[in-house]
């Protein structure tokens, strides 16, 4: 299972497994948005890391100091995928979901939604270990047959890009979880 909330450095806990963002709205909600120094915190990446996705066009620059929903939700997508997903492949499956990120009008499925689908396939496919392409791509379908009609009328194009997604996600954990192992090996010599 993984030990902490896709994407976060927040620690899981099954109150997080239908709705995982829900683990981080009220944070964003009481404080009107996150510093950049609490999105640091909240995803392990650095802040510049964060400032040069805005600069290139991948997250929706700020107003002021705080970073949005909208923004966070972004920034835990591109997070859950990268190490094993290149950031331009990333955003460019990014933009074959939900086209510009500057126009939410054009979206297939909101970034919302999505993370919390990704989230809920990367839980149950953990837990059966489905981790066969054919059995991620059934839990996918089962998701996306949740959703309402508007979503699901792009449901082969949702296919697609959320099997590359949940599989990037999958990768990444398993990366980490090599590397940490890696690192144990090395201080025992």
């Amino acid at each position: 299972m993984n030990l902490t909330i896709p994407g976060t450095t927040l620690k899981y806990s099954e109150a997080a497994r239908n709705d995982s963002f829900s683990m981080i709205a009220p944070v964003l909600e009481a404080t009107g948005g996150l510093t950049l120094s609490q999105l640091s915190t909240l995803t392990g990446l650095e802040g510049t890391t964060i400032q040069n996705w805005i600069k290139r066009g991948w997250v929706t620059a700020t107003k002021g100091k705080k970073y949005s929903e909208k923004q966070v939700l972004r920034i835990l997508l591109i997070n859950m995928m990268r190490g094993p997903v290149k950031l331009e492949e990333i955003a460019r499956l990014m933009e074959y979901v939900n086209g510009d990120v500057e126009d939410t009008s054009d979206d297939i499925i909101d970034d919302k939604t999505l993370y919390n689908i990704l989230c809920r396939i990367i839980y149950t496919a953990e837990d059966e270990g489905a981790y066969s392409p054919e059995a991620l791509r059934k839990l996918i379908a089962e998701e996306i047959g949740k959703c309402p009609q508007e979503v699901r009328a792009n449901e082969e194009k949702l296919l697609k890009a959320m099997f590359v997604m949940a599989t990037g996600c999958r990768i990444a954990y398993l990366k980490n979880e090599m590397d940490k192992t890696l690192a144990e090996i090395q201080t025992e010599k």
